[in-house]
């Protein structure tokens, strides 16, 4: 069956249905990310968007359930130029994700780049080009859009309750390889959902204020609890965390013209010159309004990916130290983190 995408500025890619039929609406970005296709579709930071890989063929090792960041796939669409094996089709068909092959990536990701991501339809079966072209751009944009509701746990529950810092995470659309680390960390970790208030959480040696999907500027109920934890309780953000510990410390936050996704980002940590190659998969960035405390930048675009409050026992970065899937520069990120709260804890 025949497929294609089309773009809010009416660009048409045409291609072929491997997956489930339907007409998948989002927005359209793209990961340069060699390897993981499975841990993508399943992030729940993937949430509401059509994702373009780069990769020239995705599907080659197929799929296992452990590799899945979340109970089920977040991607609107999958967008391949070439997609390799049935079990990787079939496992899309099943969860009624819609995927096109033969797609000209290439094109497709030029045009992103140069034009930044875009509203668009996938759509398979005989729907109108045109139609869908007019459905793309009668889409909210993903600026100001609040997401973390959609993929957030409702009530809190224990993951692990054995280690020597208690940790709560609050979900802002958590993915498993980051809880699968506190835990090997040593640290006994307990979910809450995004909304959970403050008083909920200082009664754990840290907080962690995970990933997720969206804008983080709607998230105004969200913001103001990490305001109101800041120099309570030791947190840590990642990615959307980071961005909103940012918003919470008087920061502001903007849409990079076509984000960074992939598992190839290199990023200067400051204060020892180190180069780390992280994974990332976010659409917005922290626009500090002191320099000074900017812990790490991108190397591909000076954009900053980490911050730290020292006297408020907290800090951030806009990568993935936990690296589902992607390179382990990051890892003791983690590690490290658990270590001070649980000696903190100890003291």
């Amino acid at each position: 069956m025949t497929g294609f995408l089309a773009l809010e500025d009416g660009t048409v890619f045409r291609g072929e249905s491997v997956a489930a039929e339907g007409f998948a609406v989002g927005e359209a970005v793209f990961t340069t990310a060699m390897t993981g296709y499975q841990e993508v579709v399943t992030d729940p930071s993937f949430a509401e968007q059509l994702i373009c890989f780069t990769a020239p063929m995705v599907g080659n090792y197929g799929v296992t359930e452990g590799r899945s960041e979340s109970a089920g796939v977040h991607a609107r669409a999958v967008l391949m130029r070439e997609a390799r094996g049935p079990a990787w089709t079939d496992w899309l068909h099943e969860r009624g994700v819609v995927a096109l092959s033969g797609i000209d990536t290439r094109s497709l990701v030029l045009k992103l780049r140069e034009a930044g991501a875009m509203r668009a339809v996938a759509a398979t079966g005989g729907s109108s080009e045109e139609q869908a072209v007019t459905v793309a751009r009668e889409q909210q944009p993903m600026s100001g859009r609040a997401l973390a509701a959609e993929v957030s746990t409702t009530v809190p529950y224990v993951y692990s309750d054995v280690g020597r810092a208690r940790v709560a995470v609050v979900d802002y659309g958590c993915k498993r390889s980051i809880l699968r680390r506190l835990v090997g960390a040593g640290a006994a970790v307990t979910v809450f959902p995004h909304d959970a208030a403050a008083d909920e959480l200082l009664g754990y040696d840290g907080v962690l204020l995970s990933n997720g999907p969206g804008d983080p500027e709607p998230l105004v109920q969200e913001i103001a609890t990490v305001r109101s934890l800041l120099g309570r309780v030791p947190l840590l953000g990642i990615c959307l965390g980071h961005q909103l510990l940012a918003l919470a410390a008087g920061h502001a936050t903007y849409k990079l013209p076509f984000g960074h996704r992939g598992a190839n980002h290199p990023v200067l940590e400051r204060a020892t010159g180190r180069v780390l190659v992280t994974s990332q998969n976010h659409g917005f960035a922290v626009a500090p309004s002191d320099a000074r405390e900017a812990t790490h930048v991108s190397l591909y675009d000076g954009t900053v990916e980490g911050l730290a409050f020292p006297s408020e026992r907290a800090h951030s970065v806009q990568f993935h130290p936990e690296a589902g899937p992607g390179p382990h520069d990051a890892w003791p990120l983690l590690e490290r983190w658990v270590e001070g709260v649980a000696y903190a804890e100890a003291a």
